[in-house]
C-alpha cells in the first residue's frame, strides 16, 4: 500500500513539472511570437510611411530631391487629416512651393490620398501599439509574468508630429482646429 502512495506521489509531481514545463514553454514561444510581430510591423510602418511620400510625391509632382522638407512636415499632415482641408495647408504650401503647376484638381486628388493612405498609416501605427499593449500583458499578467517577466519591454517606433507631442508633454491644446 506504501508503495502505491509513494508512485501516485511521485506520478503528481511529475505531472506538475510536465504542466508547469508546458506552460512555460508556451508562455516564452508567444512572447517571441509579439516580438517578432512587433519587428514586422515596425518595418510595415517604414513601408506605410514610403508610400505616403511616393504616392504624394507623384501626385503632385514634386522631385525626390524634395524628400528631406517632406519628412520634416509629415507628422502635421498626418495630424491634419482629422482636422478638416483648412488644416491640410502645410502639405499645400509645400506643394505649391516645390510644384508651380499646381491646381485645385490636384488639390482635390491630393487631398483624396492623404485621407486614404493617413487611415492606412494610422491602421499600421495602431496594430503595432496593440502588440505592444498584447506584449506587456504577457509580461505583467500572471501566471505568464513568472515565465517572461523578466523579457525586456517592447520599444516602438510611432511617426507623430511635434505639436502631438508638444500637447501631450503641456495637456494641453490652445489652437483652434480651423484657422
Amino acid at each position: 500500500m506504501n508503495n502505491i502512495k509513494i508512485w501516485i506521489g511521485l506520478g503528481v509531481i511529475v505531472l506538475i513539472i510536465l504542466i508547469t514545463f508546458f506552460m512555460g514553454m508556451g508562455y516564452k514561444n508567444e512572447e517571441v511570437s509579439l516580438r517578432n510581430q512587433a519587428v514586422a510591423q515596425q518595418e510595415a510602418n517604414k513601408v506605410v510611411y514610403d508610400k505616403v511620400w511616393k504616392v504624394i510625391s507623384q501626385k503632385a509632382q514634386i522631385a525626390d530631391k524634395y524628400q528631406g522638407s517632406f519628412k520634416e512636415i509629415y507628422g502635421s499632415i498626418m495630424d491634419s487629416r482629422y482636422q478638416g482641408e483648412a488644416k491640410q495647408a502645410p502639405l499645400f504650401k509645400f506643394v505649391a512651393e516645390h510644384n508651380p503647376n499646381f491646381s485645385t484638381k490636384l488639390y482635390e486628388d491630393l487631398s483624396d490620398a492623404i485621407e486614404s493612405n493617413g487611415a492606412e498609416f494610422a491602421r499600421v501605427q495602431n496594430r503595432l501599439i496593440d502588440i505592444k499593449r498584447e506584449h506587456d500583458n504577457l509580461r505583467m499578467k500572471f501566471p505568464s509574468s513568472v515565465f517572461v517577466g523578466e523579457r525586456p519591454e517592447l520599444k516602438i517606433d510611432i511617426v507623430t508630429s511635434g505639436k502631438t507631442k508638444e500637447t501631450f508633454v503641456t495637456g494641453e491644446e490652445n489652437q483652434s482646429p480651423i484657422k
